[in-house]
């Protein structure tokens, strides 16, 4: 006789799961016992909300889900913010809860929160699970749900007395590949007769356009058509930086000198492009056309409504539409002259003595090679790192503009120098993100992972702050203190550096990647510069649009 938490153990070692990340609690001792005589690896995190960051990021980085346990209640809700994390990114995850008996319980409400109906509108599928032999099918159900187009986050509830009921042999679900349907064929047709007969064609690459399966179709795309593209901040990397056809990120909504090109364009074709991102551009009457080239039909948004759709596989319809486009396209480059000033002013001042955005993004690049990961938390920086960045490999440059939440930056990183330790992994966080789960210090030292965090310390919320600024309101409520960053990183026997000239950032940086295990580096930051390019060069450059 099995009991239900072998199922469960069973059925994701049949779905390949090699690890979970969280804290375990009283309800899920079971689950954990099965776990113990398992091939599978409990990697316990210091909160669970560093566990779902993690989990999440696996998805993101792999294309599998990635799971993550936590107990009832208390447990369980510290993972809604990592569920909305993987469901506004398009991540595919499993979370895994506990929760009290539900044949009998002797403990009354305690600890007692209705946790599938909360997570049902942060998840694609929330169920609690009745009945042990149910598990194999559910648990298949769960990972098709998770995986499917568009990917994100799948909670199945186990209580207790179900995790622990005896049952009989139930057969495992067989896997089987995931279709993706591709675009008909009179679409292709319609999309292609558009972009031949565009003057000032321009492709565009968004978060859905990052699924780690399709890097190599949408990289030959562009090499086939020949059209300049630009990147969404979370399409960054899906086509490589280093093509002599890109024009930039589209790191704000308007009013930037990519926006030169957007806006002299006839036609926009955007490749999976999705709007819980920030909008990369603003659709207005009159603008230029837009084909929304994507895997789900385009949501249609106050700024964003396509006037044609090519629904399907991006890979496979690329690769055919390019087949109907190759060689036909003497406006291809029509916005390519662009291309040479945009670039000159985004890396205007990149190697100035001094702390700013421009010149600590140049230093990361210089230090990381082609395939090594940055991931980013969330702060004035992402922006800086949107715009001035250059990506020559998919997924290297992690951030959020999806649900955009702090305290990610560090799991994030983490999962990726679990994933792959012979590569560089660079964590960069504001000083308030890093503090939000800075705890996972001692997760990262136990893992024995290969990793540098790069803390941006100014003592303040600085996004918000600037923008309370730009408001025209007094500077309140968004300073507080740190700790000595180096003693804080010695505490948990990580290397602690402070870098006090900016020269030193780069040989540090070197340094400590050389030295290999986990070091904290913390620099100042210069922000005025914030006002200086984002307000006022761009103000004067743009004027018609500043309103």
């Amino acid at each position: 006789m099995s009991k239900g938490s072998d199922l469960l153990v069973a059925a994701l070692e049949n779905e390949g799961v090699e690890c979970i990340f969280g804290i375990p609690g009283e309800e899920n001792l079971d689950v954990v016992e099965s776990l113990r005589k398992s091939s599978i690896k409990l990697i316990l995190t210091r909160h669970e909300q560093a566990a779902a960051f993690m989990a999440a990021t696996y998805g993101r980085l792999t294309g599998k889900p990635g799971v993550c346990l936590a107990t009832l209640g208390p447990g369980a809700l510290n993972f809604t913010t990592g569920a909305a994390y993987a469901h506004l990114g398009a991540m595919p995850m499993i979370i895994l809860t506990g929760q009290k008996g539900i044949v009998s319980s002797r403990q009354a409400q305690f600890q007692i929160v209705d946790i599938v109906n909360t997570m049902k509108p942060l998840t694609k599928s929330a169920r609690q699970i009745v009945s042990p032999t149910m598990i194999p099918t559910l648990v298949r159900d769960a990972f098709r749900i998770a995986q499917e187009e568009r990917p994100g986050p799948v909670h199945l509830e186990l209580p207790e007395d179900i995790a622990a009921m005896e049952c009989p042999a139930v057969p495992l679900v067989p896997m089987h590949p995931l279709e993706r349907p591709v675009a008909g064929t009179a679409t292709l047709d319609r999309a292609a007769a558009l972009i031949r007969a565009a003057q000032r064609p321009l492709l565009m690459f968004g978060a859905a356009a990052s699924r780690p399966h399709s890097s190599a179709a949408l990289s030959s795309f562009v090499r086939r058509v020949g059209i300049p593209f630009f990147t969404t901040q979370m399409g960054k990397g899906s086509v490589s930086g280093g093509s002599g056809l890109y024009i930039g990120t589209a790191a704000l909504s308007e009013r930037d000198y990519v926006h030169e090109a957007i806006d002299r364009a006839d036609l926009i074709v955007t490749i999976g492009h999705d709007v819980c991102e920030k909008p990369p551009f603003m659709m207005r009457p009159g603008g230029p056309q837009v084909i929304h080239v994507g895997y789900l039909p385009a949501d249609v948004e106050q700024v964003y409504f396509p006037q044609t759709e090519v629904i399907g596989d991006i890979g496979e319809s690329l690769t055919l539409l390019a087949d109907r486009l190759e060689g036909q396209l003497p406006n291809a480059q029509a916005l390519l002259s662009l291309r040479e000033g945009i670039l000159a002013h985004i890396g205007e001042r990149a190697t100035e003595d001094r702390f700013t955005p421009q010149r600590i993004v140049h230093d990361v690049r210089q230090v990381m090679p082609s395939d090594g990961i940055v991931a980013l938390d969330n702060g004035m920086y992402k922006i800086w790192f949107a715009r001035n960045y250059r990506t020559q490999v998919a997924n290297t440059l992690l951030l959020d503009n999806a649900l955009a939440t702090m305290g990610a930056g560090l799991p994030s990183a983490m999962m990726a120098a679990a994933l792959y330790p012979q590569r560089r992994v660079l964590a960069v966080c504001g000083d308030g993100g890093f503090m939000m789960n800075s705890q996972e210090l001692e997760t990262a030292i136990r893992l024995k992972l290969n990793l540098v965090v790069l803390i941006l310390d100014d003592g303040a919320y600085g996004m918000i702050r600037w923008k309370q600024a730009m408001d025209g309101f007094p500077d309140y409520g968004m300073t507080f203190g740190n700790p000595d960053f180096e003693l804080h990183a010695r505490s948990y026997g990580c290397k602690g550096h402070k870098v006090t000239e900016i020269a030193r950032l780069a040989p540090t940086l070197e340094a400590a990647f050389a030295e290999g295990g986990v070091h904290l580096v913390t620099v100042p930051i210069d922000y005025s510069e914030n006002e200086r390019v984002l307000v006022k060069e761009l103000g004067e450059a743009f004027p018609a649009r500043a309103q």
